[in-house]
């Protein structure tokens, strides 16, 4: 299961990326697991020194019986303690974000969220991007004939 973040990428120019834990509950990750996850305007902040994910819609299981949680709550990522210090003193600068880029169940079966360090793009930026998008699409439909 791999859950992207394609506006993500558009958006901003990603300058590092870290894999974080989740802390989520039974149904949640059973929801995960069946794709039921949305990323609008989903963003990572600092609260007392921990990082939290805000504005990710984990669906509600359907066949939950007696934990219902709010679909849009917040949920702690865990990172190692360097890492939440150099990501702190990253945002810190002008014109940082940290935003998840996806969603995956890694081999053990627990569920990880890969997180950037991003700094937002500027139009022209975006141009460019789409640009280069069709360029390539173009020389892939050339190869193909």
């Amino acid at each position: 299961m791999n859950i992207i973040n394609r506006a993500a990428r558009f958006h901003y120019e990603i300058i590092d990326r870290y894999i974080a834990g989740m802390v989520l509950t039974g149904p949640e990750i059973k929801s995960i697991r069946e794709g039921k996850v949305s990323f609008n305007d989903s963003f990572c902040y600092f609260q007392d020194d921990e990082l939290y994910v805000k504005n990710l819609h984990i669906a509600e299981y359907k066949n939950a019986t007696h934990i219902h949680q709010d679909p849009l709550r917040e949920r702690k990522l865990l990172l190692q303690k360097r890492e939440l210090r150099r990501l702190k003193n990253a945002i810190q600068e002008k014109g940082f974000t940290i935003v998840p880029l996806r969603i995956f169940i890694n081999e053990k079966g627990w569920a990880k969220m890969e997180i950037a360090l991003v700094k937002g793009k500027k139009i022209y930026d975006k141009r460019e991007t789409i640009k280069r998008r069709e360029a390539e699409k173009e020389i892939q439909r050339r190869w193909k004939r």
